[in-house]
């Protein structure tokens, strides 16, 4: 309720100053108009008219540029309340439960089967914290402009397959819910950098697909332009939201009801990291099936070579087999 009221009060005074300007403008010239129409020096009168007009047209954009200013000044410190209180649920939580593992384990002698599958969680819990970590570094680190590390030709089909199945493994999937269509392409750009677009994408969709996840990844070369797409099954983006995502500290709904982990960053830092390669990524409709689609292009070429194939990923099943 603070967040609407803190949002609404700026909109009411800046319409309200913008209604008394616009009022004041036309009064104004009303009744120039009627006192030149009347003068025996018009001139005086049409000078002032001009005169007032633009001072009362430089406040008018003073009003407006002050309230756009003002509503971007608070979405922003609404964005970064919900990152605050992500970041502190995303350390809270792994944090407790390693506590609570090690507690255990110190306290009281438990089975190795126990201990086995204790020291698992308690690897979940690391890897959750190093990833949250991970995030918080990349977004500073993209600010920069001047980045260590000269550009290479990377070799996208392969680097989507290592980071796909690292994005499995870390979501504990199998890497056939991912259906490949890859060509042989590569993109001159610093590996580190499409590594983390690559992942950000692929994260957000194995993270986000329905309960029976479904993705999958298609790489083409189009005019010397690399164009990537990955799609997922999940409950999509609404249309309104799909330029708002990728402003930093940007998540959809509220941050105390959400079920996924994240900080809003993810998309952020794809986004500048593909600027900085010269692309552009966006949201498309995905027409055959529900889910979200976001589409990546970046200057590249096609590779002289056979494109890369994961060694374990099975084709997906149809929805035949799977009932």
């Amino acid at each position: 309720m603070f967040e609407r009221r803190s949002l609404r009060w700026p909109i009411t005074l800046g319409v309200l100053m913008i209604v008394l300007t616009v009022a004041l403008t036309v009064g104004w010239v009303l009744m120039s108009i009627n006192a030149a129409s009347s003068s025996e020096q018009p001139s005086v009168y049409w000078t002032l008219l001009a005169v007032g007009s633009a001072f009362l047209a430089l406040i008018l954009t003073g009003v407006v540029t002050y309230l756009t200013l003002t509503i971007k000044s608070v979405n922003l410190t609404v964005r970064q309340s919900n990152f605050i209180d992500s970041v502190t649920h995303e350390l809270k939580s792994p944090i407790a439960s390693l506590k609570l593992y090690l507690q255990t384990m110190n306290r009281r002698s438990v089975t190795a089967e126990k201990r086995e599958q204790f020291l698992r969680a308690m690897l979940e819990d690391v890897e959750r914290l190093d990833q949250l970590i991970t995030h918080l570094l990349e977004a500073g680190r993209v600010e920069k402009e001047n980045v260590a590390g000269d550009q290479e030709w990377v070799s996208v089909d392969g680097l989507v397959i290592e980071v796909a199945e690292a994005v499995c493994v870390r979501y504990q999937v199998p890497l056939s819910i991912i259906r490949f269509d890859l060509s042989a392409c590569e993109v001159e750009a610093r590996r580190m950098e499409l590594s983390i677009i690559l992942r950000n994408l692929l994260d957000n969709a194995v993270k986000y697909a329905g309960e029976r996840p479904q993705v999958s990844v298609q790489a083409t070369v189009v005019d010397e332009r690399v164009k990537l797409t990955i799609a997922d099954n999940g409950p999509g983006i609404p249309k309104e939201a799909r330029r708002k995502i990728f402003g930093r500290f940007v998540r959809l709904g509220l941050e105390l009801e959400r079920q996924k982990p994240g900080t809003g960053l993810g998309l952020y830092i794809a986004r500048t990291l593909v600027r900085r390669l010269r692309g552009k990524i966006r949201v498309v409709d995905n027409e055959t099936a529900p889910g979200t689609t976001f589409e990546v292009v970046l200057p590249g070429r096609a590779a002289e070579r056979p494109a890369a194939a994961p060694s374990t990923a099975k084709p997906l099943p149809t929805d035949e087999e799977a009932a």
